[in-house]
């Protein structure tokens, strides 16, 4: 039976590290700030936007709105973010994407102040993942990854690790990330050839194809920690990973849950960034 390496654990840790900062950033004065923009009324975005200002309420972070009709212009949008580029009171900004089809994502994206960007939507960011300067930030999916493992003490160093899917929100990434780690990676898509046998290799597997339960026991073997970044609706209506749970679990080491595991330390990690946005302008 696998050890279930849960979320709940590394948010508690990661959120006394996030006041510990904020406490310090506050006695300079200094409030921490996350910029929300959001175009539209997408449900998805509401809920997850009514959790980033909830853990910004818990951990001491302030949280400005900037909510637009669903009809906004370009130009509307871009002077929006201008504000907030300009603004230094506002040390992070997240935008929910995708945007309405008749707006420029890319132009959009790429107008944020990379400084500000604290889920990596722009080019910079997205550099500054693979270069390893300190360009931006990487986005919180895949850092909540590897804040796992590192709260879990599972070192990456040698080991053979494969990444499912090469999206650049996670799966490429990640990757990186894990180089960074000084793993050995592999990344697998829809067109690798025999891809069980490939992750079936690997030390350390992080999933993220976006299929429910397309990960199963003839991937896995004994001695794997297993980071399912999945998030799906089953048959039954119930909330489940890209990986077969119930047949993955008594076969790896190690494994997150889903729900319970990555995305309950995604927001956190979000907080994280904007109040580490802050720390480097003023301290």
């Amino acid at each position: 039976m696998a050890k279930q390496l849960l979320g709940k654990e590394v948010t508690a840790a990661l959120n006394e590290r996030i006041k510990s900062n904020v406490a310090a950033l506050k006695e300079k004065g200094i409030n921490p700030t996350l910029g929300i923009i959001r175009v539209g009324e997408n449900g998805s975005d509401i809920s997850y936007e009514r959790g980033a200002t909830k853990r910004c309420e818990t951990l001491g972070v302030e949280c400005v709105k900037f909510l637009l009709p669903e009809d906004v212009s370009q130009e509307e949008l871009l002077a929006t973010i201008d504000k907030v580029n300009k603004d230094d009171a506002i040390h992070g900004v997240l935008l929910f994407r995708p945007l309405p089809k008749h707006l420029d994502q890319s132009v959009i994206e790429n107008a944020l102040d990379p400084a500000k960007d604290v889920d990596c939507m722009t080019d910079g960011s997205m550099s500054g993942v693979f270069t390893g300067k300190q360009v931006g930030f990487p986005p919180c999916t895949p850092q909540a990854c590897m804040e796992i493992l590192d709260h879990y003490g599972i070192d990456c160093t040698g080991k053979k690790a494969v990444v499912v899917g090469r999206s650049l929100v996670v799966g490429k990434p990640a990757a990186m990330m894990l180089i960074k780690k000084n793993a050995t990676v592999t990344v697998c898509h829809t067109r690798t050839v025999d891809m069980p046998s490939v992750v079936k290799e690997a030390d350390i597997v992080i999933v993220a194809a976006g299929r429910a339960g397309v990960v199963d026991d003839t991937y896995l073997r004994a001695g794997q920690t297993v980071i399912d970044v999945g998030i799906n609706v089953n048959a039954e209506g119930k909330l489940c990973g890209d990986v077969d749970f119930a047949k993955a679990e008594p076969i790896v080491d190690a494994i997150t849950p889903v729900p319970g595991g990555v995305g309950s330390v995604t927001t956190s990690v979000l907080v994280g960034h904007v109040v580490e946005a802050a720390m480097r302008k003023f301290m």
